[in-house]
């Protein structure tokens, strides 16, 4: 594999970039060649440890912090650490038997959410995030368009549990009542009864999807219920503890950082957002720093896994940390949370 080049990366390197990830994330501090070479019990000369980092560093999988002459993992690093040189450490049994006796004390579905995220949370001193099944979410009921002054629309949408969200929508053109009635109609036979998520997911899969062959007023159609759509996502359906856990991380520590995550995690719609694309995962799935697409989250990981019942996904859950967390450990965790969560709901 390789990252800034088409040049493979040798065996050696590998070696030295898994201690150097190790290291990194056990101490959280600028790996130097001389700690390296100690760690990786290799009769090496520091010039030949500084060359391999150089190599690394070439590569894009490792960098020099200004401040420091040792070096840490890119997002790259990270990637390719996870890929190939990863090796995870199961959970010790009796932890797994006492999250189960958690699990296994409770039968509201909701209070088996809320401990979901408290386990992981509690077990990975990270932010625990868990999605509310499908099956107890709003589902979508109806939508209307109505014509304003102008270019501007106001879309009305009504779930099955009677809410009504409103949304005024600029438009690229003007629309007749007629042909916004029909737009409407073509939704509300596409969507009704479909959980929210889902006609979001559904929405952007058609939008993508059939683009080409969609006369310009269903294209408009979709977009203007993605809009109206984004609005109305329950902002409960995603459950969230150990915020605080990640005030523990230097790297996050600053002031103006925190406030920026916690927005998010208060806000939820693009953790939420980083979920759904766990839910046609097989097993774990990882985001690291840029990979989430969000500028907020850059910086720390998601490691998230779906939850199933009857070998159907009904959600997601995961931690969110520092890029540096302790993935041998956490990875594990997540994944047995989730079939365990699974087990929980389903005999609940």
């Amino acid at each position: 594999m390789t990252a800034k080049t088409d040049n493979p990366v040798s065996d050696r390197a590998l070696h030295f970039l898994k201690a150097l990830v190790e290291r990194y994330i056990r101490d959280g501090q600028p790996v130097g060649s001389r700690t390296l070479a100690k760690d990786t019990g290799l009769e090496l000369s520091p010039a030949t440890v500084r060359n391999v980092m150089s190599d690394l560093e070439e590569l894009g999988l490792v960098t020099s912090p200004h401040t420091s002459s040792g070096r840490v993992p890119t997002v790259s690093g990270y990637r390719l650490f996870l890929d190939t040189l990863l090796t995870v450490k199961p959970p010790a049994a009796d932890e797994v038997d006492e999250m189960r006796r958690r699990f296994a004390a409770l039968d509201d579905s909701a209070a088996l959410i809320a401990t979901a995220s408290q386990l992981l949370s509690g077990v990975t001193r990270l932010a625990g995030v868990v999605m509310l099944p499908r099956r107890e979410r709003n589902a979508f009921r109806q939508i209307e368009f109505l014509p304003l002054s102008g270019d501007r629309v106001l879309a009305i949408l009504v779930t099955d549990e009677g809410e009504v969200h409103n949304r005024v929508i600029h438009t690229d053109e003007r629309y007749s009542p007629s042909q916004l009635e029909q737009a409407a109609n073509y939704l509300n036979a596409l969507f009704l009864g479909r959980d929210m998520r889902e006609v979001r997911q559904r929405l952007l899969e058609e939008m993508r999807h059939t683009h080409d062959r969609l006369d310009r007023l269903v294209r408009q159609a979709l977009d203007l219920a993605r809009q109206v759509v984004e609005v109305a996502e329950d902002k409960d359906d995603l459950y969230v503890a150990g915020q605080t856990n990640l005030m523990d991380f230097a790297e996050l520590a600053n002031l103006e950082r925190l406030k920026q995550l916690f927005e998010a995690f208060t806000e939820k719609r693009q953790i939420l957002h980083l979920l759904d694309r766990c839910i046609e995962a097989e097993g774990v799935q990882i985001f690291v720093g840029e990979e989430s697409g969000y500028e907020v989250l850059g910086g720390c990981s998601l490691v998230g896994a779906p939850y199933h019942i009857d070998g159907k996904v009904i959600g997601v859950l995961g931690v969110i940390g520092p890029a540096r967390m302790n993935y041998p450990r956490v990875i594990p965790i997540v994944d047995v949370t989730a079939r365990l969560l699974g087990a929980a709901l389903k005999h609940g």
